[in-house]
């Protein structure tokens, strides 16, 4: 069903260390607005969707943000990269750090990732609905992590991220529109 290509979507270029937002990052990897989220979210709902377009979209989307979720991975671990024990825990680590610096599904917070993050109502118009407000709270986040960093690897990264959060709201838009249209026509059999 897909064809992995062994390189990033998108080039993650860190030019510092920054532990803090490493932490911070991380409620994209495993928080409920996060990529992994997202990707089950969509991946799950297009099973439900009532036109061979929408859940082509699904898979698409859904697809994406398993890339979006391999691109996070990778800021995180580069910004830990040099990262000191004493950098680690004064960032916030202290409860995270029994996994060392392997990520863990979990948000900023610590809470770890849990099913209930996904949404799927058996309604199209519902479940794109939550898609295209799942995918506002991803670019408000992604705007809320831009502040927190000069660096500009991770700066550029972050706008592309945020970027593909407008582009997917848009076209799940689109997809509302055309599954209104769909239940709106007579079915004649």
């Amino acid at each position: 069903m897909w064809s992995y290509e062994k390189k990033l979507q998108y080039p993650v270029k860190v030019n510092s260390t920054n532990p803090r937002l490493a932490k911070m990052l991380i409620t994209q990897y495993g928080g409920p607005d996060g990529e992994l989220a997202a990707a089950l979210r969509y991946l799950n709902q297009r099973y439900t969707m009532p036109t061979n377009n929408t859940k082509g979209l699904l898979t698409d989307i859904g697809t994406e943000e398993m890339a979006h979720l391999e691109i996070i991975a990778t800021m995180v671990y580069k910004l830990l990269k040099n990262a000191t024990k004493e950098q680690i825990m004064e960032a916030g680590y202290v409860g995270y750090f029994d996994h060392g610096k392997a990520l863990f599904y979990m948000d900023a917070a610590g809470n770890p990732w849990t099913a209930t993050y996904i949404q799927a109502k058996d309604d199209p118009i519902a479940d794109l609905t939550e898609d295209m407000d799942a995918e506002q709270k991803a670019r408000a986040t992604y705007n809320h992590l831009m502040e927190f960093t000069d660096d500009p690897g991770v700066l550029d990264t972050l706008r592309f991220l945020r970027q593909r959060e407008i582009v997917h709201f848009q076209r799940f838009g689109e997809a509302l529109v055309q599954v209104q249209q769909d239940f709106a026509c007579k079915k004649v059999f």
